[in-house]
Formats: structure tokens, sequence, C-alpha cells
């Protein structure tokens, strides 16, 4: 289980690659060099960011685009079956399945997130998430609880499926939202063991439900607010060591790198201001109901889900990213998954240039 937690990697900085089974990525952008998100490509990625030492891929759950010109996000692979066919096809690298607690029956999802694990032998982790997007779960025919039931809900889908990992005689659950009869379920998860378990949850109520039971939390950061978010890390891990257990913390950041600063900066704003796909920002920002009125600060929010839904910028040359980076390292965050415009074609520049001076900081080793 000690490897499962440090995702089979002695670095102290853990990076991963964010959203690549989705089309345009994270970058809500009309450039024609966008993301594809297609298998093909995500096979590709998996196999190069694994080559260059990578220690994770993490997916978005997402069933339905946000419109606007390039529909964006319209194209996706569903987490799971991403997650198995990459764990077949690499050696080292975790990968993630990103998981709508209500829209899958506990029972079947045991057996699935076991299943990628076996073929991943231990590489297969799950990321929790209760859902947000109601237009997403009237697809479904499922009514979205009010916040704080969605964990009591998701409370009891989780503890049902750690049973069903270890329990090896039948067992029935009695909830209030589940009631399951004579379960049983072969094989276990991986050499004893199970995967790690991750949850993004920003409110009181999200974060104590990651403290409860998950092994990672990933929490956003402000730029610039470097020691803020070291406070919520001491935070975080103060209360989970109260509640008996301990929990890393990670984030989330869309990298813009370039030869220099200015490239960086130019290219930043000819994707994300110059070319952004508008129609998509504002259908989000309207699904969250980000308005100029309830907001103040609506033009700089718009333009910070253009880029990433969010999600810490880092943008400059390789010396400033690499600078970030030992900072959020410095805050006491355990790792970053990143998101690229185009993940294929800049991730060797960033191997080339800012994993190296992580090396040198003494936060990764060298390259593989």
């Amino acid at each position: 289980m000690r490897a499962r937690l440090g995702l089979h990697s002695d670095n102290k900085l853990k990076l991963g690659l964010f959203g690549a089974n989705c089309s345009s990525g994270r970058a809500v952008t009309k450039v024609p060099e966008r993301w594809s998100g297609s298998w093909q490509d995500n096979v590709a990625l998996a196999q190069m960011a694994e080559e260059a030492g990578i220690e994770f891929m993490l997916p978005i759950g997402r069933w339905k685009g946000y419109g606007g010109e390039t529909d964006y996000q319209g194209a996706t692979l569903e987490t799971v079956t991403w997650a198995a066919g990459l764990l077949a096809k690499t050696k080292r690298i975790t990968v993630f399945g990103t998981v709508h607690a209500p829209l899958l029956n506990p029972i079947i999802a045991a057996k699935e997130f076991v299943t990628a694990d076996q073929i991943g032998e231990g590489r297969f982790g799950l990321n929790v998430v209760v859902g947000w997007n109601e237009d997403e779960f009237e697809m479904f025919g499922v009514a979205q609880r009010e916040h704080e039931r969605r964990y009591d809900y998701a409370q009891e889908w989780l503890d049902a499926i750690k049973m069903t990992w270890s329990r090896d005689e039948e067992f029935d659950f009695d909830g209030e939202f589940l009631k399951l009869r004579n379960v049983r379920a072969n094989p276990k998860p991986y050499a004893e063991t199970r995967p790690i378990i991750m949850n993004a949850g920003a409110s009181n109520t999200g974060r104590g439900f990651a403290i409860r039971n998950c092994d990672a939390l990933f929490s956003s950061t402000t730029h610039g607010k470097f020691e803020e978010a070291a406070e919520n890390v001491r935070d975080v891990k103060a209360r989970a060591r109260e509640a008996g257990r301990a929990i890393d913390l990670y984030t989330t950041g869309v990298i813009t790198c370039r030869p220099t600063k200015a490239e960086a900066e130019a290219y930043y704003r000819h994707c994300i201001i110059d070319n952004a796909d508008w129609g998509a920002v504002d259908h989000i920002l309207a699904m969250k109901k980000i308005t100029p009125a309830t907001h103040p600060d609506f033009l700089a929010r718009r333009t910070h889900f253009a880029n990433g839904l969010g999600g810490l910028p880092l943008i400059g040359d390789p010396d400033g990213i690499a600078a970030d980076l030992g900072r959020l390292s410095a805050a006491g965050f355990s790792g970053i998954a990143v998101s690229l415009l185009n993940y294929a074609e800049e991730l060797p520049f960033l191997r080339q240039e800012v994993l190296p001076r992580l090396a040198r900081m003494g936060l990764r080793q060298e390259n593989p």
C-alpha cells in the first residue's frame, strides 16, 4: 500500500496529466492545435508520460459537452474503461478513473475498479466525485441531491465498495440510500491492497468526506497566494491527524511554458483570450450561476474559466514554471495534476527543460 500511496515514485513532487480524455482537454479555446482527446492520442500520451517519469493520469468525468463553437468537451472517453485500456498499454504509471458516485451502482463499480486494478497490477486509482452538473444528471434520469446529502450518499457508496474489496463472505448492506443483499465479489484488488482514493471536495463537507475516506485531496490554489495555500494544507492535515488518519494534498494547474516568458504570455493571450470559445465559457458560468451581478470580478473569472475551468495558471519560461512548482512543494503539496493546451506537443519541452530544473531543486529524480 505504501507504493500505491506514493504513486510508485520516490519523487517529492509528483506530477500528473489532467483532462486528456476530453476533446480540447481543459482549454476552452478554438485554436486548431487544441487537444483531440482521441484514444490513439491518449495512448501515445500515456506512454510518453510514463517514459518521462510522470506519475499519473487523471481524467475528467464528463458526459455532455458545453456547447460553443467547439462543443467544448463534447467528445470524451469514459474514465474507467479509459483507465483500463491505458493500464494495459503501460507498465509503471498510475491511471485514475473519475467516477460520479450517484450514477453508478456500487457493486458494478467495485467490480470495474478491481478489473482495471488487476490489468494494471496495482496501478489503478479512484477519484470519487459527487457531481455538480444537473444538466448531465438529467441525461441519466437521476435527480441531484442537496449539497450535504450528496456526500451522505457518497459515504454509503464508498463504504459498500470497500466492503466488496475486503469481505470474503457474503454480506448485506442496509443503509439509508443503499439496500444490498447477499453481496459477494471476487477477485479482490491486486496484491491484497486497494486502489488509492482521491477526492476534490472544496466545501467543509467535501473536505470532511475526503479526510474520513480518502488518501489524497485535490485543493485549489491561487497564483501568488502560496502562503495561504500552505495554511490550507496545514489545516487539512491537522484535521486528518485529529481523525487518526493521514492525507496528502494535491492541486491542479494549467501550464503554458515557452523558452521565454514573453513567448509564453503571448501564446496564452492568443489561445485563452483572443481565441477563447466564449460561448462555451459563458454557458459554464451560467450553469454555476456566476454573473456580473453576483461576482464583481466576473471578467477575471471569465478568463480564468477559459484557461482550464479554473486551476492554477502557470505561465512562463522553464525557470519560472519550475520556481512556481517549487513553491507548491514548499507549501506542502505532494503533487500537481497539470493540463497543457496540446499535451503531446508540449510535454517533450517540459521534459527537456522543466523536469531537469526540478531535479536540481531536489524535487524529482533525473529524467528516466
